[in-house]
């Protein structure tokens, strides 16, 4: 199993800026894929951006430019690194692993392992 910790949500105003770090424990070697998501009350949950190991990465339209999507080079760390911030981003920020492999890693894969969730708004 792996373990999934997010942390680094919060309040910000819109043109703003927040970095989410994910903490992985347990089996994260076998974290091939990873994923960033989001949701809203009400609404579908949406994945803002996947990560597959060695460095392939993909983000959903409305977060091209502005988010991006990375790992620490030493620790078990996944990070969402959010510029540019629009009150559309507010929601709850979840990351997410599978073994899925570079190949079968995309925005569109149901993810195994999915953490609990830090919350991000964004005031006009």
């Amino acid at each position: 199993q792996v373990q999934l910790a997010e942390s680094g949500g919060g309040s910000v105003q819109a043109g703003g800026s927040l970095r989410l770090s994910c903490a992985m424990s347990g089996r994260y070697t076998t974290a091939y894929c990873m994923a960033w998501f989001r949701q809203v009350p009400g609404k579908e949950r949406e994945a803002v951006a996947v990560m597959a190991s060695p460095g392939k990465t993909e983000y959903a339209q409305s977060v091209t430019g502005r988010f991006t999507i990375s790992k620490d080079k030493v620790n078990p760390i996944l990070y969402l690194q959010m510029n540019n911030l629009k009150p559309e981003d507010s929601g709850t920020y979840y990351c997410a692993s599978d073994t899925w492999t570079v190949d079968w890693c995309s925005l569109g894969r149901e993810f195994k392992y999915v953490g609990q969730g830090t919350q991000v708004t964004v005031s006009s």
